[in-house]
């Protein structure tokens, strides 16, 4: 394994700032064409913003591979393994076997991104269902959290998690971008969620700004979905609108905005609650031995 060197950052010196204490990013896609040419320097400039450790998101065979590969390479980084819904009509035997052993190395620290997408739907509902009920029976099968992805199905997904729900381990709702009843469904079933940069788009995302503040400090976790999710609030623009991990430290301040708590206690938590969760090393979120 190898640590990433500090490097210059290429941001504008307006979206410079660093995390009162210690971030993970719970969603980054860091396998991504965009992040080929600078990789290095991408973990370096979260680094400088105390990111201290990312969860790189494996989502097709392909990209979980690479994520699985990324997390052996670099010290702060470890992966997931699984299909998106987007995909779910590649499910096979093989590629079911496939993503079993992925489960079982050490560098992959959850089942997914896997779950349902009624927005776009590439794939029919019944096979996204299919799909995603085969990587329920993985995460019950190795024991390992889920990673789930849902939008636009929370009724259907609240459904499924239910009859499951007694043979999982623990399971984020990556991204959450729905309603408060969908929200409460989750937490009645003990699930986390994770939020991003959707809060504080204007379009789409200020209905949250109304109930983020229902989230439980200890099922709350924070993410980037880098380059995706560029937060619209950020008192610079990027070039290229690549949104990265260092960027991270803004979506704690909004999101601590609206929760009415300070960034130092959002983050700490945060943290406390991601390490936890995916049984990270505490040397790797914290800096500290433990």
């Amino acid at each position: 394994m190898s640590d990433t060197p500090q490097s210059s950052s290429p941001l504008p010196e307006a979206l410079e700032i660093t995390s009162p204490a210690p971030l993970i990013d719970i969603g980054a896609n860091l396998t991504h064409e965009s992040f080929e040419r600078d990789l290095d320097a991408t973990l370096g400039r979260a680094q400088h913003a105390n990111v201290t450790a990312l969860i790189v998101t494996g989502a097709d065979l392909e990209g979980a591979q690479k994520a699985q590969t990324l997390a052996g390479r670099y010290s702060q980084l470890y992966a997931t393994a699984g299909l998106h819904p987007h995909h779910a009509g590649e499910w096979n035997p093989d590629l079911e076997a496939r993503m079993r052993e992925l489960h079982r190395t050490d560098e992959v620290v959850a089942v997914g991104e896997c779950g349902l997408d009624f927005h776009r739907d590439f794939t029919p509902r019944d096979v996204q269902q299919q799909a995603f009920e085969a990587q329920l029976a993985l995460a019950a099968e190795s024991g390992l959290p889920l990673f789930l992805h849902e939008r636009d199905a929370g009724s259907r997904m609240l459904e499924i998690l239910r009859e499951w729900r007694d043979r999982l381990s623990n399971a984020v709702v990556h991204c959450f971008t729905g309603d408060r009843k969908t929200l409460h469904g989750y937490l009645d079933l003990d699930l986390h969620i994770g939020q991003t940069g959707w809060i504080s788009d204007e379009r789409r995302g200020h209905h949250l700004r109304e109930f983020v503040a229902d989230i439980p400090s200890d099922r709350l976790m924070v993410e980037t979905d880098c380059p995706y999710l560029l937060p619209r609030h950020l008192p610079a623009k990027l070039k290229g609108r690549r949104h990265e991990p260092a960027l991270l430290p803004w979506i704690v301040r909004e999101l601590a905005h609206w929760r009415g708590e300070t960034e130092q206690t959002l983050a700490a938590q945060s943290t406390q609650t991601a390490a936890s969760f995916f049984r990270l090393p505490m040397q790797n979120t914290t800096g500290q031995d433990t």
